[in-house]
């Protein structure tokens, strides 16, 4: 028995070093790639070329920053939210903004459907990675009319137009997109008559991002959209499970209720002027008495 104890070292010697070999290739692999999240190092914070998605990233930098965890931000630039996410769920990014609808739609299979969204999101998403609780603020697609129309007809709801008695023009910056409601969809859901007018604001209701400066500088009035055709676009924080914990999570909560889409449209527009990310995103959180 006494004869075969170092052979036993040996093996176990030899067993230490592939494991060591193993291990140091994959670390070796993944550095590889600058963005790969690598659970030693910091938090790597990714954004899309948008003014808000930039602002928001730089949010969540600062306030990850404030509670003590090390973060940089991605040197990568992403063209769109939905290149972001699948960022995330590949590990090229530990952390990016997200929102609800465009998740799911760059998911495989992932469907937009009535109900509970969280659940949703909880279901589509793959294992490690976390859809944490949305901020108050959304940037999803609104309509709106101009707010002198809106009080002198009662408009409160998208049902409300009915009360004009006639064919609607609709248009907008945001007519074209993806997430736009269909003029069809409208007319079933609300009994409404539109007639689509490309993109331009020289209509009778407007097609907006909830955050496009338009709305603040023409004084529009958005109209609720009670009956659901139009699908919610919170913005909240997609982040992969190892960079999710408690601390994080505390943190990064900590803008869910003072972020309201109407701050964020502010945001936006500070960063579409030119102003730096981070200091507009670090003003404003010790504004809100959220950063010392």
């Amino acid at each position: 028995m006494s004869g075969m104890r170092p052979r036993i070292r040996v093996v176990a010697a030899v067993c230490s070093l592939f494991l060591l070999a193993a291990c140091a290739s994959q670390v070796s692999g993944n550095a590889s790639t600058s963005d790969y999240a690598d659970p030693r190092g910091p938090t790597v914070i990714g954004n899309d070329t948008s003014a808000e998605s930039r602002v928001v990233a730089a949010l969540y930098g600062a306030l990850l920053t404030g509670a003590g965890e090390k973060v940089r931000m991605a040197t990568t630039r992403y063209t769109s939210a939905a290149d972001t996410t699948r960022a995330v769920v590949e590990g090229k990014l530990d952390l990016a903004p997200a929102y609800e609808s465009t998740v799911l739609r760059a998911l495989p299979g992932g469907q937009i459907a009535p109900g509970d969204l969280a659940a949703t999101l909880s279901m589509a998403l793959p294992m490690g990675i976390d859809a944490l609780p949305p901020a108050a603020a959304q940037r999803g697609i609104v309509l709106a009319v101009g707010r002198d129309t809106a009080r002198r007809h009662g408009l409160r709801t998208i049902a409300d137009l009915r009360k004009l008695g006639r064919p609607l023009t609709l248009g907008g910056p945001a007519s074209g997109d993806p997430e736009a409601p269909s003029v069809s969809s409208l007319a079933k859901v609300y009994g409404v008559t539109f007639v689509a007018w490309g993109t331009s604001t020289a209509t009778d209701v407007l097609v907006l991002r909830g955050t496009d400066p338009l709305i603040a500088r023409r004084g529009l009035a958005v109209l609720a959209d009670p009956g659901g055709v139009i699908a919610p676009e919170h913005v909240f924080p997609l982040v992969g499970a190892p960079y999710a914990g408690l601390k994080a999570r505390k943190a990064l909560g900590r803008v869910s209720v003072p972020l309201t889409t109407e701050e964020l449209a502010v945001l936006t527009a500070s960063v579409n002027a030119g102003k730096d990310p981070s200091e507009v995103a670090r003003t404003w959180l010790r504004a809100k008495g959220l950063l010392g």
